[in-house]
């Protein structure tokens, strides 16, 4: 089975601050350092490191930053199926401040004009009981299209719902598994809580929830009929919060593929996203395949 990521690549410019600066204001960074992100990417190499045989679908510009991602890419992944435009490849800068806080700007150029059904051979590649992965970053109407033919194709699909732009609408019918923040699961349900938000996510379409609570770990909703389960995360020291939720979904993505239970698959995922607060960036945090062997050794979690 292939895991299909079909997302956004980018260049990372991450800050480290002392805090977050005013309006206004200008602040000296104490560090910063260039890396390759994009939620699309970030989880192509997190799922590719649990063993996983996976695919990205992805745009770039023809630019140096293009080519850089290509090069950083190639010895990740088993296939980079890279569109390529006219256009500045994406990027992204980060702020992270004393206490492992984020929060991002992109340009996402690239993301939007990515139409993975017409300009890419995915329709073709997609087969039964693979996995298919997708984030906020494309148009609601090509999120919408492959999700749909991954549904038709008898794929597995996982539906990590950030960023999603004001007015976004995407068909929960055809998500397997939906991932969210808890931020942005109260935002979309208009609920006060996980449990509820959970719970309306299902309604709304998807099979199962996953709503993940930072330092407190993840609430899972395997399906309608289904109890709640909260699953804690381990204490740590947090340097870096920025890409633990795409390590969490890449990892989930590729245990689930290599035949681990989804709530086995969690737990690697939430045990994997926790190590990488403690290190800095966003991709160069993510776990190596090293890591998750020993954590997965170490836990008896393959016996789940």
């Amino acid at each position: 089975m292939t895991v299909h990521v079909v997302g956004n690549a980018c260049i990372d410019t991450t800050f480290r601050l002392p805090r977050f600066a005013l309006a206004g204001e200008t602040l000296n960074a104490s560090s910063h350092f260039k890396g390759l992100g994009g939620k699309g990417a970030n989880q192509a190499v997190a799922a590719a490191r649990t063993g996983a045989v996976v695919a990205l679908w992805t745009a770039i510009g023809r630019d140096g930053d293009g080519r850089r991602i290509s090069d950083m890419l190639a010895g990740e992944i088993a296939a980079l199926r890279a569109t390529e435009f006219n256009l500045p490849s994406d990027c992204s800068t980060i702020a992270v401040d004393a206490a492992g806080e984020n929060f991002v700007l992109s340009g996402v150029a690239c993301a939007e004009a990515f139409d993975p059904i017409r300009q890419t051979a995915l329709a073709t590649e997609v087969r039964p009981f693979d996995v298919v992965v997708l984030q906020g970053n494309l148009s609601s109407d090509a999120t919408n299209a492959c999700l749909t033919l991954a549904r038709a194709a008898g794929a597995k699909t996982i539906f990590n719902a950030s960023p999603l732009a004001v007015g976004a609408v995407v068909e929960l019918a055809c998500v397997d598994v939906v991932i969210v923040n808890e931020g942005e699961a109260l935002s979309i349900s208009g609920m006060q809580t996980a449990q509820e938000a959970a719970t309306i996510l299902l309604e709304r379409g998807a099979r199962s929830a996953v709503i993940t609570l930072g330092a407190r770990g993840c609430l899972f909703l395997p399906h309608a009929q289904s109890e709640s389960i909260v699953m804690a995360a381990p204490a740590v020291k947090v340097v870096d919060s920025s890409g633990a939720g795409d390590v969490l979904c890449g990892v989930f993505a590729g245990y689930v593929s290599m035949g681990l239970s989804p709530l086995a698959a969690l737990a690697m995922a939430v045990q994997a996203a926790a190590l990488a607060v403690t290190r800095q960036g966003t991709m160069a945090s993510c776990p190596s395949a090293a890591d998750l062997a020993s954590i997965l050794k170490t836990t008896g979690l393959e016996e789940i």
